[in-house]
């Protein structure tokens, strides 16, 4: 029922108008995240970069501005049982804080192999963890039991219209800060950013162009926009933990309909892009959060002529939760 309601509002499950109702909901909560610039970076990429670092959002990352749309969405009666998730990362804790927030109950179920800054994150927010096997059977199986003994309200962590608002926020805020940016270019992975984002710069400028970073290791959103149709991959293997999910039934028309295309990179692309973020613009970014700037850098896109005319792009830097362990190992290689 909630999926039929959410898509009955009209032909996405988020718009501009939810968006901005989403912003008028969260913008006591939520840090409003710097725009930061690099003449470095600049010089590197021959373009004028333009870095929205929700790195610094609460908790780490932009899934707070989902997942406080989303709790802060619900009745008096529907929060009072709780709320639960199944996440390996940022929308675990980005929940687990939201609830805390409103003074609910949050159970998080997280597979046995997430990175471990991002399980203290959640301990530390009060959320109430579940170990589940790290696959999307046992972590959905998990969280159903959890939900029939609670009666909490599962909240996805990118198939939703109010997390999907949620993310869009970043774009009311980001082309008020560089109104000239002419591209975006942003993380994918389950697609609940992209979408949020995407609806609500199209809104604010139709010309703008909106392209996708994805890790060749996890590429199922390149391969559904060349198939037409969500393709979802037997495996995945990239260092970017934060973008093993697959597109979603809200999520995938957005992505298919207004991103204009998905630039894949390496891992080796990414750890330079990483190394970057922090030597130039002294940004810790996790390996999904420095996925725009590897992009941009890469051969794919600089010898695009498609792309040549757009000099103001704008860089979603979307999360700094980073296992130092990981990082130190990443940057010696």
């Amino acid at each position: 029922m909630e999926a039929e309601s959410q898509m009955a509002r009209g032909k996405y499950a988020a718009d501009i108008s939810t968006i901005k109702e989403a912003h008028a909901r969260i913008k006591s909560l939520v840090h409003k995240t710097p725009v930061l610039t690099s003449e470095s970076l600049n010089a590197i990429s021959g373009r004028q970069l333009y870095f929205k670092c929700e790195c610094y959002q609460k908790g780490g990352a932009f899934k707070f501005r989902g997942a406080s749309n989303a709790v802060f969405s619900l009745d008096d009666e529907e929060a009072s049982k709780g709320v639960i998730t199944h996440s390996s990362g940022n929308h675990a804790a980005a929940l687990a804080l939201a609830a805390k927030l409103r003074g609910i109950p949050a159970y998080v179920v997280i597979p046995t192999n997430a990175p471990a800054c991002k399980v203290e994150n959640v301990k530390r927010y009060g959320g109430q963890i579940v170990w589940s096997e790290p696959t999307i059977p046992s972590r959905e199986k998990v969280a159903d039991r959890i939900m029939q003994e609670t009666g909490a309200t599962f909240i996805h962590p990118y198939n939703d219209g109010r997390i999907m608002s949620g993310q869009g926020t970043i774009s009311l805020e980001l082309l008020e800060q560089a109104p000239q940016i002419d591209m975006l270019i942003v993380p994918i992975s389950g697609g609940g950013l992209i979408s949020g984002v995407a609806l609500a710069a199209k809104a604010i400028n139709p010309a703008i162009r909106i392209l996708a970073a994805e890790p060749n290791g996890a590429d199922d959103s390149a391969k559904s926009k060349a198939a037409g149709r969500i393709i979802k991959l037997p495996e995945t293997n990239t260092i970017a933990d934060g973008l093993l999910a697959f597109l979603g039934d809200f999520t995938w028309p957005v992505v298919r309909d207004l991103v204009e295309d998905v630039i894949t990179v390496e891992d080796s692309e990414i750890i330079n892009a990483m190394k970057l973020c922090l030597e130039i613009l002294k940004v810790v970014a996790e390996p999904s959060g420095a996925i725009g700037l590897a992009a941009v850098l890469s051969d794919t896109f600089q010898k695009n002529p498609a792309w040549k005319d757009c000099k103001h792009i704008g860089i979603i830097v979307s999360g700094g939760n980073v296992d130092l362990d990981v990082l130190w190992d990443s940057l010696k290689k």
